[in-house]
């Protein structure tokens, strides 16, 4: 299964790795990557892989949204704004609702939409000195929906902490936030994410389906109601002033009216 912006390899144990792949442009993701993501991610639904890998080429693992989607984004009507946050949120919860267990594999950085890919993961192991945040609002914007799938990660108390405030945060504090599983040297990354895909292959593929679908059940309820309040809370924010004078002033490089 192989996509412009995002390639796949499945081995002969059933494991297959995605590689987001747009490294020159830290695999910020844009809409041809959320439509590809969803596209694959229906054939893994329907494939015989039992374990898939989350990974990223370059050096960075995601930058969260594509600077020419954001531009778009800026001139589109609302009907527009929300095909494409809907196009987005349809994809993490694709992803989100795997039958397969998903192991991240989270290299160099992660901000916004990068954080949601994080979040979805079943188990995500990072790297030190990798840097993570939620940095919508500073822009204007909120992290709406990516919303769900980090709370459900994080749970209320420790959302709360980086949730607003667009602070980068380091890969220990992650993993304190419950949003990376566990940090490794970049040298063991590798095997580690190679030791959580074996503890798969010793269980029966439908009983880990099974069970995953029972985690999500019992868990925090992301259903398309949620999903529909997430894409009209991120529209009403995008057609406010505080989002153009803020994506606004991103593109000019220079601080925002609110900025002290």
């Amino acid at each position: 299964m192989q996509f412009d912006t995002v390639h796949s390899e499945t081995d002969g144990r059933g494991v297959c790795t995605v590689w987001l792949n747009r490294p020159d442009k830290h695999n910020a993701m844009s809409e041809q990557m959320i439509a590809e993501l969803s596209a694959l991610a229906a054939d893994l639904r329907e494939s015989a892989v039992r374990v898939v890998v989350l990974a990223a080429s370059g050096p960075s693992f995601c930058a969260g949204g594509d600077l020419k989607w954001m531009q778009a984004q800026m001139i589109a009507d609302a009907p527009t704004r929300a095909a494409a946050a809907r196009a987005l949120a349809m994809m993490l919860q694709a992803w989100n609702t795997l039958p397969q267990p998903v192991i991240g594999r989270i290299h160099g950085n992660a901000f916004g939409g990068g954080v949601g890919l994080t979040a979805i993961c079943d188990v995500a192991v990072g790297v030190e000195g990798a840097l993570m945040g939620l940095t919508e609002t500073k822009l204007g914007l909120i992290p709406a929906t990516i919303g769900p799938y980090v709370i459900a990660r994080m749970g209320e108390a420790a959302a709360r902490r980086v949730f607003m405030s667009s602070r980068q945060f380091s890969a220990q504090e992650a993993e304190k936030l419950n949003l990376l599983t566990y940090v490794v040297t970049q040298d063991r990354l590798d095997a580690a994410v190679a030791a959580e895909v074996e503890s798969y292959l010793i269980c029966v593929p439908g009983a880990v389906a099974a069970a995953k679908s029972l985690v999500r059940a019992l868990g925090p309820k992301i259903d398309s109601q949620t999903i529909e309040m997430t894409i009209s809370a991120l529209v009403t924010q995008w057609e406010g002033d505080e989002a153009r004078q803020g994506i606004a002033a991103f593109f000019a490089k220079c601080p925002p009216p609110w900025a002290i």
